[in-house]
């Protein structure tokens, strides 16, 4: 980790989750070459980052937003400057208008979904229309990530997609991804171009959803451009691609600190200021180990416990050089994505700060939240 990153964010209110601005337009470059190169547009995903104080950075490298709400979609027009592409899981009938004065694409989950809002298509010809189809194939091991899972509520399963696309459809949307690199993405195009061949032919735009980790260093980006236009070229599709991880990975950081330590039945449990919970759900959801800086593989062993009172708010299996001591700072790696937008004021305990570590090197405190944000939330 930079140095001066390390020094910086020291002088950031504990605890607070730090961007790392720098890493941002890197991740922003790499995904601005990919579209330069492949044809395809990329947007971010909101459900996976949402830090709407970058979005004017965004907006510099990146084609639009995504939103699965209409509050995403009303942030992406008021922050972004873009119409968003919309694609939630249900629409409601009283905020359906709103949508469509929000959206440039509009994605339909269902046959039910199009047949109840279809009467709405002719009166909006500004507005692009599609299906969302479930390839009922995907590599994703975790069921809670997995789009496709046996059984799950995404998309209309493909062997039972109409066989021509529906009056004033003119696309399809497909997620099948988590963390994937591109061979899993080349598996999920075969199966659509075995079964789904002539809907794709129909079709002015695809878009591929999200999970694609392109910003991952081992990720084949030369494969994924060359998958892309032969892509491009079979079905002369604009194709879109909405990655959320991949614009928010290895960004920034949790800050958080060592309130107090416990021992039990020979564990010891570092309680910090932060919760997992609350305040890292993917890490329990996954779940998944976070990295800690200056963790080691072999050590004194700890168990980082969080600040709530549920039981397994707590993480086990991190080494450090010396034991851990009350104040000592703790740095979650690879914090602004999913983890940051899922933050939540359970239990009461507080939202961390929001800080950015500009490219000049200044630290500008962009958020702090207080009992009122907690109270608000409730009635």
């Amino acid at each position: 980790m930079d140095k001066k990153f390390l020094k910086a964010i020291q002088k950031a209110p504990n605890p607070s989750y730090v961007l790392d601005e720098q890493r941002l337009i890197n991740n922003l470059t790499l995904l601005e070459d990919l579209q330069k190169q492949s044809g395809a547009k990329v947007l971010c995903a909101l459900k996976g980052f949402a830090m709407w104080s970058t979005f004017p950075l965004l907006g510099k490298f990146l084609s639009g937003a995504t939103a699965s709400s209409l509050n995403e979609a009303i942030l992406c027009d008021e922050e972004f400057k873009r119409k968003a592409h919309s694609c939630f899981v249900a629409y409601r009938e009283e905020e359906f208008e709103q949508v469509l004065s929000l959206s440039s694409h509009v994605t339909f989950n269902s046959l039910n979904q199009y047949h109840k809002f279809k009467h709405y298509i002719s009166s909006h010809p500004e507005v692009k229309f599609a299906l969302r189809i479930n390839p009922k194939h995907s590599a994703v091991t975790t069921d809670k990530y997995n789009p496709c899972m046996p059984g799950g509520r995404f998309g209309i399963p493909i062997d039972e997609f109409p066989s021509e696309l529906p009056e004033g459809i003119s696309g399809i949307h497909f997620h099948a991804l988590c963390e994937s690199n591109v061979d899993e993405l080349e598996e999920v195009i075969k199966v659509l171009n075995q079964k789904s061949e002539n809907i794709l032919h129909s079709c002015q735009w695809v878009n591929m959803g999200g999970g694609h980790h392109i910003t991952r260093n081992d990720y084949d980006c030369s494969g994924l451009i060359h998958l892309l236009k032969l892509f491009k070229q079979r079905y002369q599709v604009q194709i879109f691609l909405e990655p959320g991880e991949a614009i928010g990975w290895k960004t920034g950081v949790l800050l958080a600190k060592v309130e107090d330590l416990v021992k039990n039945d020979g564990i010891n449990t570092a309680i910090l200021n932060v919760s997992f919970s609350a305040h890292m759900p993917d890490c329990l959801e996954m779940p998944y180990q976070p990295l800690v800086y200056g963790q080691v593989k072999k050590g004194v062993h700890h168990t980082l416990g969080g600040n709530t009172c549920m039981s397994g708010d707590f993480i086990s299996g991190f080494h450090f050089e010396k034991e851990l001591k009350e104040g000592d700072s703790i740095i979650f790696e690879d914090m602004m994505h999913y983890t940051f937008v899922k933050s939540s004021t359970f239990n009461g305990v507080p939202l961390p700060a929001i800080s950015v570590f500009k490219s000049s090197g200044a630290l500008i405190i962009q958020r702090e939240f207080s009992y009122q944000d907690f109270k608000n939330r409730l009635s």
